[in-house]
């Protein structure tokens, strides 16, 4: 069993809500619209690939001057591109969905191996997974530094079954997201299931409303 994390195992407030609420917090005001606009175009202009653990902050510090340059900001903005990241979880008020452990618990229970495929980055999921408790029931964790891509590239979905020792056939992916997880793993012949809580996909994908429906299809 492979899962992703955001919006499948845990939810968070979007990006653009963080990103105003940390500006708010330096006591600047900009909209919500303004700021998805901005990471539209920043992340258009990324390369992924160009991350590294060791170069951390000055990668999110370009990025969020990127941004910030797009709202206009221009007082004290090199300070607060450097403490976005820093305040980012604190700001984000992240929780598990309450059906997420024992469904977790019970499919090793089962003799299952699970597996996360995150577009996070490593000291990130260590921050998050560890707050949550969440290490305890994962046999591989599979982020963008483990092979220098994001899903829905066939490499990190190839990546998690090779950690796990497991054939494409053998597994099956939940994730929220269609591109990124249902059809990324569906291109390497992993069975998809695409977790859809508020029933607003098409009914020709594999759905299921929450984590915990999983007991009853396997």
């Amino acid at each position: 069993m492979l899962f992703d994390l955001g919006l499948t195992l845990m939810h968070t407030a979007s990006f653009p809500e963080i990103y105003r609420r940390i500006l708010t917090h330096f006591d600047v005001v900009v909209s919500i619209e303004d700021i998805v606009c901005a990471q539209k175009e920043t992340e258009s202009k990324v390369d992924i690939s160009t991350y590294n653990e060791r170069r951390r902050k000055e990668f999110w510090t370009n990025y969020n001057l990127s941004i910030l340059e797009k709202l206009g900001v221009k007082k004290n903005v090199v300070f607060i591109a450097s403490q976005i990241d820093a305040l980012w979880w604190t700001f984000s008020h992240f929780q598990l969905y309450p059906d997420v452990e024992s469904t977790l618990s019970e499919l090793k229970n089962r003799g299952l191996k699970l597996g996360l495929v995150s577009n996070g980055f490593k000291q990130d999921l260590d921050h998050i997974l560890g707050e949550l408790r969440l290490e305890k029931w994962f046999d591989a964790v599979v982020c963008i530094e483990s092979c220098n891509c994001a899903k829905p590239n066939k490499k990190i979905f190839l990546h998690a079954l090779e950690k796990l020792r497991i054939a494409p056939d053998e597994a099956v992916f939940v994730g929220d997201s269609v591109v990124q997880d249902y059809e990324g793993a569906l291109q390497v012949g992993i069975k998809p299931y695409l977790i859809d809580r508020d029933r607003s996909h098409s009914d020709k994908y594999n759905k299921i409303g929450c984590i915990a429906e999983l007991l009853d299809i396997l």
